[in-house]
């Protein structure tokens, strides 16, 4: 039998594709699969999880692997989104479906939780979150509480769902940082623990107890040594890797669906900026916050590109083969005016309603990818703050569009621009974080190929 190889396992659990992945170590992907499960229904009939689909994968897909000839599994971790809960009974037994943090909450419930514990505004600040609803997984223990109390009295935990897969293969229930500091509504930053209204609902008595992110637990696993790791949160996950390896000051815009801007290098928790509404926090491995802003950029596009190809009448992906062009930017910016009416964006600079002056795809498509990046210029400025950063890197779907990585490059012209191909993010995030190995300054460059960027010269 040949020599086996040294891997660790990460299984990446996100709301649409589940991915499992094995890394060598030198942290190289070499396998992957990919599987996807058609959602289910809660008992208001709300799409939801497929909880059992899910965990028979983990244990089928990790059982394989475990009896593969050609690897040595040394340790398992899990990276997933978080704002979703799963409450276990005293048998460890899933009591609830993985409620999904779109479904929506009664406004009497979470008015009754503000004039309890409000006010709403500084209640905000202290947890680092943006609103009030299932997205703050918080709500979802207090939601269970009032409104379904026979099965809120069942409950032994409450794990995070990262926590939970832990669990499925240790046994041992655990909370860590990363999932309890994003916009869950029960830490108080300022404090450095659970909110008081935490405490006095006594929902910390199904809180499992806290351990750091890089906590693993060894443990003999069907028949096999093997390290378990206690699961991150993917935003984390994925933030991780420059962490690691970058010793200066930055920030990181992370772009998918969503666009997120990192500042794990903020001098103060959000509670303590008065001037900002629209930041969250999210948690280092260390329980340090990480201040970040968002914008729903990719979606806006997606949106945005369909209506233009629509109306020129070009195929689907004609929009990726549109290169920055000067001439046609700086056509734009002469007699600069907002042309778009975002759909899923409030902006105080759109117009009423779209003006589509442009006879060409191509100008059409410059003034929606200036308009767009205006608005990732706000997300970015607010999450710099008056933190003195001169590094910016970028990474997901837009770190391949010409037009956007120009223009940031030209309105950041003061900072270092620079892009990666972090489509590995989460799942490497957590291998890394259960992994002795030390990360150098030449690592994005040979795992990420990190690319950096000049701004171009005004003619």
């Amino acid at each position: 039998m040949g020599k086996q190889q040294k891997v660790t396992a990460v299984f990446d659990i996100g709301k649409t594709n589940k991915k499992f992945f094995l890394f060598d170590e030198d942290f190289k992907e070499v396998h992957k699969e990919y599987i996807h499960f058609d959602e289910i229904t809660d008992e208001d009939g709300f799409p939801t999880e497929n909880l059992p689909a899910l965990q028979s994968w983990l244990k089928e897909v990790f059982h394989r692997i475990l009896e593969a000839k050609e690897y040595h599994v040394k340790a398992i971790n899990f990276s997933t989104y978080g704002a979703s809960f799963v409450h276990i009974d005293e048998y460890g037994k899933p009591i609830t479906p993985l409620y999904n943090y779109t479904k929506p909450v009664d406004q009497n419930l979470v008015d009754d939780f503000f004039e309890k514990y409000g006010p709403r505004k500084e209640f905000l600040k202290k947890t680092g979150c943006a609103d009030l609803s299932m997205l703050n997984s918080g709500i979802q223990l207090y939601w269970l509480k009032y409104t379904k109390p026979e099965v809120f009295k069942k409950i032994k935990y409450s794990l995070h769902l990262p926590q939970y897969l832990t669990y499925i293969f240790s046994g041992i229930p655990l909370s860590e940082y990363t999932s309890i500091g994003c916009h869950t509504a029960l830490w108080d930053y300022g404090k450095k623990d659970y909110h008081e209204w935490v405490y006095t609902e006594n929902i910390n008595k199904i809180l499992p107890p806290i351990v750091s992110t890089e906590t693993s637990i060894n443990m003999n696993y069907n028949g096999k040594r093997i390290k378990i790791g206690v699961g991150i949160h993917d935003s984390s996950a994925a933030l991780l890797p420059y962490v690691k390896s970058i010793k200066k000051k930055f920030i990181l815009v992370s772009t998918g669906t969503w666009s997120i801007v990192f500042n794990p290098f903020t001098e103060n928790p959000i509670a303590t900026e008065a001037d900002d509404n629209s930041a969250i926090n999210y948690m280092r491995i260390n329980g340090k916050p990480v201040k970040a802003t968002r914008v729903f950029l990719g979606n806006e596009y997606k949106i945005q590109v369909a209506k233009l190809d629509r109306h020129f009448g070009v195929s689907d992906d004609y929009h990726r083969s549109v290169k920055f062009d000067f001439d046609t930017y700086f056509e734009i910016i002469q007699d600069f005016k907002h042309y778009y009416k975002w759909e899923s964006i409030t902006d105080e600079d759109m117009p009423e309603k779209t003006q589509m002056s442009y006879q060409k795809y191509e100008h059409a498509y410059h003034q929606l990818m200036t308009e767009l990046v205006l608005l990732q210029i706000k997300c970015i400025k607010k999450a710099l703050g008056k933190n003195n950063i001169e590094r910016i890197y970028i990474d997901g779907g837009f770190s391949n569009n010409d037009i956007y990585i120009k223009l940031l490059s030209h309105y950041f012209r003061d900072k270092k621009l620079s892009t990666t191909d972090a489509s590995l993010g989460s799942a490497l995030g957590a291998a890394i974080s259960i992994s002795d190995n030390k990360l150098n300054s030449k690592f994005l460059k040979q795992n990420y190929a990190l690319k950096k960027h000049v701004p171009f010269i005004i003619k």
